[in-house]
């Protein structure tokens, strides 16, 4: 599984690659493999002001639809447009192609409180 280094982790299998004041969010290449085919994906408006770990969207496989928790605080600046009408990227390129939004920080320590890339691969390989 690809965990990418010097990003943070959600327990819910959210990335998050800070930019600065913003984070870029998504989905690990690990939730995407579960899931399975993903085939479509429900985000929120921009403008939305997200509350850490409060559901921002969705995603449907065809194995379920599953809420997308926020890994951190802050108000939606832009979000994939590309997943509208291709979802499967999300199976196909989870780091790169299928970020899902990039967000403004509300509260840098909240990051804190995310896992690492050695603690997430860690807690994916006791599953």
């Amino acid at each position: 599984m690809n965990v990418k280094n010097g990003y943070h982790y959600s327990d819910e299998h959210i990335w998050v690659k800070v930019e600065g004041e913003k984070a870029r969010i998504g989905i690990t290449e690990f939730a995407q493999s579960e899931f399975g085919d993903i085939v479509f994906v429900e985000l929120p408006e921009v403008g939305t002001e997200l509350k850490i770990n409060e559901p921002f969207g969705s995603v449907e496989s065809v194995k379920t639809v599953s809420e997308l928790y926020a890994p951190i605080s802050g108000k939606v600046l832009e979000i994939n447009r590309e997943l509208e009408s291709n979802p499967e990227l999300v199976n196909e390129s989870p780091y790169d192609k299928a970020w899902l939004l990039v967000m403004e920080i509300a509260d840098g320590s909240e990051l804190d409180k995310l896992l690492s890339a050695e603690e997430y691969r860690e807690k994916i390989s006791v599953k």
